[in-house]
């Protein structure tokens, strides 16, 4: 069977070619062989972008001096690896934002505290503390002036929230939920 590839490259050959069971054979193999090459140049290119790398996310940590995080899913090693990049330059207030939302993948709100040398960083998306926190925490010691301190808020669920579901104990006691899938609240949207 001649791939579309193979029709494709038999087009190009004369017409008395496009019978021969031999010439078939043979664009048929290469067909084959010219749409593996391709997919592998596709595979390649896609690690030079951070959205589509895969087996590149090691490259792009060795680049920017990140600790190889092998083990973690690949959105969460690409939030990491976007955080960083926007981390460069002055610390702004903005740049903080672009940080934190390129980590988070949601709004990020961030204020200056009450005390002249803190802010605060608010998740509005996100309920309850995102799953990469951590490396999120680390990226932001790292770009913040030292004398700054940092307060991180979450977003949980609220009281007039669940009331405006109106929703009885025995109700919320048949959906079998874990105190953390009760108090961020995605469930509410299900």
């Amino acid at each position: 069977m001649i791939s579309k590839r193979g029709q494709e490259m038999l087009s190009y050959l004369p017409r008395y070619y496009q019978t021969s069971k031999i010439v078939k054979s043979v664009i048929a193999a290469q067909g084959t062989e010219v749409d593996k090459l391709r997919n592998a140049l596709n595979e390649i290119l896609e690690q030079n972008y951070v959205n589509t790398a895969t087996w590149g996310l090691d490259n792009w940590e060795k680049e920017l001096a990140i600790k190889s995080n092998a083990g973690k899913p690949d959105d969460q090693r690409r939030a990491v690896i976007k955080s960083k990049i926007r981390g460069v330059g002055t610390v702004t207030i903005n740049l903080i934002k672009n940080v934190a939302e390129a980590y988070d993948g949601g709004r990020v709100e961030i204020t200056k505290g009450p005390l002249i040398y803190q802010f605060t960083v608010k998740f509005i998306d996100t309920r309850g503390i995102p799953p990469n926190i951590n490396d999120l925490k680390a990226l932001i010691e790292e770009i913040k002036p030292a004398h700054l301190s940092v307060v991180y808020e979450y977003r949980y669920l609220l009281w007039n929230e669940l009331d405006a579901k109106k929703l009885t104990w025995n109700q919320l006691d048949t959906k079998n939920l874990t105190w953390d899938d009760y108090e961020t609240g995605g469930w509410l949207n299900a």
